[in-house]
């Protein structure tokens, strides 16, 4: 009975590893394609989590990210470029040589973010949570009217 056990444990803490990422099952095709090519072009990641994902230089123009979980994820040199982010978590997330020009970042959560160099030319920026933010060279300014 313990080998069982302990043969049982093993073979799921294995599976546990091959799959660090959890999604809604509408979400999986698109998510497994975006890890697997780096590019995602237009396609619907709406509500995925991609909590603590690597998508360094990936290609996200136009995708539908809209609720997604990106907390802690790696933005770095992504291009997202007409993405739709509202109401996203990108809580101590790293965008830093990243194009959002033209994204949808409404009630976006950037919250203890690392924002470096980042391109927000178009973007619209309503209602988005800075709060403890490392915000350089990019052109997201806090506070009331000019």
């Amino acid at each position: 009975m313990k080998r069982i056990f302990l043969t049982a444990a093993a073979l799921l803490s294995t599976l546990s590893l091959a799959a660090p990422l959890s999604v809604k099952a509408e979400n999986s095709a698109p998510v497994r394609r975006l890890l697997e090519t780096r590019e995602c072009f237009g396609c619907n990641l709406a509500g995925a989590n991609l909590k603590g994902a690597h998508l360094i230089g990936v290609d996200l123009r136009n995708a539908n990210l809209k609720g997604a979980n990106l907390e802690s994820a790696n933005l770095e040199g992504a291009d997202l470029t007409g993405a739709n982010l509202k109401s996203a978590n990108l809580t101590d997330a790293f965008v830093s040589g990243t194009s959002l020009n033209n994204a949808n970042l409404t009630n976006v959560d950037l919250s203890n973010a690392h924002l470096y160099n980042t391109d927000v030319d178009g973007a619209v920026l309503a209602n988005i949570d800075l709060t403890g933010a490392d915000v350089f060279n990019t052109a997201i300014s806090v506070g009331g009217e000019y």
